[in-house]
């Protein structure tokens, strides 16, 4: 995106501000789908959980996608974006059956990854068709936080108790028609999730009515220059051709879904924040922006590397700043960064703001949550309005203690 129209973008609709590039998500989308076109039945399900506004959901249902849900309250925003019920599958963790129980009703694909709701839900429903989670104990990534299919996640159902479920199908008669994994974020090794495929399919074998196999996500992309990422052209190439020759001994066309979140919407935000201070001490030079871990929280998180870069002054001489936040707490969003000279007043652009990081923004500090902007065909469209002060009370109940 353009520095000078970013900057625009930041005095038009105030700062800090999320702005999404419609187009990229749109490119990712379709790189995905043409990686693996030798699939006879693929389906893609945006993860919502990565970035819940109503308008990028609009977008991936324009993109013919389906949808990944994690909540009720996700699946209701699907609705409400126009995706039908078919089109919807809900995989969530640690979930009451009441919550499955209502998702249920509304027609929507049911994905189960414990045993105690699997045995409840099969002897009250066993008509509705239901999805098996399943923990393949394959570490992706590296990183505990981000990687959960290893033997001490919480998701999905172990691999090693697979004859536990035979079980509890048999006796309440239920109907599965998917099988689903997902290793975790950030995958670089193909052959790690290739192995983690693999697993799956031997799971799958053994249950005769499929319809699906859901391998999840978890596509690394790039986060800085030179930043290494999954090859999906290879991972299509390669898992194409296992896919098909299962479906080929299975005895059925099954369809191949993933539910990629990071992969198609992180490129295509970026986060604006105007610096408040450049404060200099005797060891480090801090900017510090009009923003938070209330924003943006992955860095202190999941120590997630955001690339940072001054758009008000890009040919600058650079300097090593660390770059803060304006919350009571330890909120560095880079430390020792190399950027271009930092003036008090400038815009700074935080790369890779896509994913993971409005729908994890919050109130603390009481501030308030930024606007959102979609770049759709060449014009910018408002798609969440900055907060103010009202939003703070709008759901308290204000008592008198005269």
């Amino acid at each position: 995106m353009d520095n000078q129209l970013l900057i625009a973008l930041s005095e038009k609709y105030g700062s800090p501000l999320y702005v999404y590039d419609a187009g990229k998500i749109i490119s990712q989308y379709n790189r995905l789908m043409n990686a693996f076109s030798e699939v006879k039945n693929l389906k893609l399900n945006y993860a919502v959980k990565a970035n819940s506004n109503i308008s990028i959901l609009k977008l991936f249902k324009k993109l013919n996608s389906g949808i990944d849900t994690v909540s009720i309250q996700e699946v209701q925003l699907a609705l409400k974006a126009g995706f039908t019920p078919e089109n919807i599958i809900f995989t969530p963790n640690g979930v009451s059956l009441n919550e499955i129980e209502e998702v249920a009703k509304l027609g929507v694909q049911i994905n189960i990854d414990n045993i105690s709701i699997l045995e409840q839900f099969g002897h009250h429903y066993p008509k509705i068709p239901v999805c098996i989670r399943i923990n393949p104990h394959i570490m992706a990534g590296g990183n505990h936080k981000i990687s959960v299919g290893h033997i001490d996640s919480k998701f999905g159902i172990s691999i090693h108790q697979i004859p536990l479920i035979k079980r509890v199908v048999e006796n309440t008669g239920m109907r599965i028609n998917g099988i689903h994994t997902h290793t975790g974020s950030d995958i670089l090794d193909i052959d790690v999730f290739l192995a983690a495929t693999e697993i799956i399919f031997n799971v799958a074998k053994d249950f005769k009515g499929l319809n699906f196999i859901d391998l999840g996500s978890g596509f690394k992309v790039p986060y800085k220059e030179g930043d290494i990422s999954t090859n999906i052209e290879e991972l299509g190439e390669r898992l194409t051709s296992r896919f098909n020759k299962f479906c080929a001994d299975y005895g059925k066309d099954l369809t191949l879904m993933f539910e990629p979140g990071k992969f198609l919407v992180s490129e295509a935000g970026c986060f604006l924040a105007n610096v408040n201070v450049v404060k200099q001490t005797t060891s480090t030079v801090f900017a510090s922006v009009d923003s938070g871990f209330n924003h943006l929280s992955r860095p202190m998180m999941y120590n997630a590397y955001h690339h940072i870069y001054n758009i008000s002054n890009p040919e600058g001489r650079e300097r090593y700043y660390s770059i803060v936040g304006y919350i009571c707490e330890t909120d560095t969003f880079g430390s020792n960064r190399r950027i271009s000279e930092i003036r008090e007043g400038d815009v700074l652009c935080f790369k890779n703001a896509g994913a993971y990081c409005f729908s994890m923004a919050s109130n603390y500090n009481s501030r308030f949550k930024p606007a959102e902007v979609l770049l759709y065909e060449g014009n910018d469209y408002l798609i969440r309005k900055q907060e103010d002060f009202q939003d703070l009370l709008k759901n308290q109940v204000i008592i008198d203690l005269e």
